[in-house]
């Protein structure tokens, strides 16, 4: 894999412990899971990074990352209706039953606009305790996670000041392959539904898009090589310290793999916040 080596700094939130409880924590828990309940404590958390990095040796950083998982698509809903071993085998491969669409690259489902509703509220919520805003923001190239990040961070009074942007990059998309509702429009497509300045396309994204396959999904272990290639990303070419990820369980849980952690269960319309410690080899 990449240059960079990875891993999660324990003690700052509930979600971070290798034994956390994905279940019980659920979606949107109090403070982002944040383990300090004071007043201060998203300045004590600043605090402590800063702290971490001023004494970080050479080749070692520290960032913040927000982790959000897009609300419901009409594909959680289909998958749902038949449970998931019929879904992998047979009706993920349509695009349709006849009363739902999901394929290619579905929208929110009403209830995952209102999961992501339900998460700019709690950023609403822990503004008046200063959590940061990610200083830069990166999202799959689908639109079901474009759609929960407008909805969480364009479409808020208080979040879209200082108006917020985000990179599209397709290395964030859901794992690939069989499944229709991984397969995403053309470049010019997205660009016309979500537009610049807002969102920036990254360079060399391809008009088609060349990674799926009808016969072929991809394999974890490369999922985990893409996150780890997106960390790489991020590390190397940004100096911000809280950063923001919107994207799908499957690229999520590649990230947690990439730095030595069992799967994680977020649900959808969920955000998963982790210190994560850089050291370049």
């Amino acid at each position: 894999m990449g240059t960079g080596k990875y891993t999660i700094v324990t003690g700052f939130f509930a979600q971070d412990d290798p034994g956390a409880d994905g279940n019980a924590i659920g979606a949107l828990p109090q403070r982002f899971g944040l383990l300090d309940e004071s007043p201060e404590r998203w300045t004590n958390l600043q605090k402590r990074i800063e702290e971490l990095n001023g004494a970080a040796p050479e080749g070692t950083r520290y960032k913040l990352f927000f982790f959000i998982r897009h609300g419901q698509g009409h594909h959680n809903v289909a998958e749902a209706k038949y449970g998931t071993k019929t879904w992998d085998e047979y009706w993920s491969k349509l695009e349709t039953d006849g009363e739902i669409l999901w394929g290619p690259d579905p929208e929110l489902t009403a209830l995952g606009v209102t999961q992501a509703q339900e998460a700019r509220k709690l950023w609403e919520v822990e503004r008046e305790y200063g959590v940061p805003l990610p200083e830069k923001q990166y999202a799959s190239p689908m639109r079901r996670a474009l759609q929960t990040w407008q909805e969480i961070f364009v479409n808020s009074g208080s979040l879209s000041q200082g108006s917020p942007r985000v990179t599209i990059l397709e290395n964030l998309r859901e794992e690939y392959g069989e499944h229709t509702c991984d397969r995403r429009f053309p470049r010019s497509v997205i660009a016309q539904n979500f537009p610049p300045p807002t969102y920036e396309i990254e360079d060399g994204f391809s008009e088609e898009d060349v990674l799926w396959k009808a016969d072929e999904r991809e394999t974890k272990e490369h999922v985990k090589e893409r996150a780890h290639a997106v960390l790489d990303h991020i590390f190397s070419r940004i100096q911000e310290t809280y950063v923001g990820v919107t994207a799908h369980s499957g690229i999520i849980n590649g990230f947690l793999a990439a730095m030595g952690r069992p799967r994680y269960p977020l649900p959808t319309g969920g955000i998963l916040p982790l210190v994560i410690k850089e050291e370049t080899r």
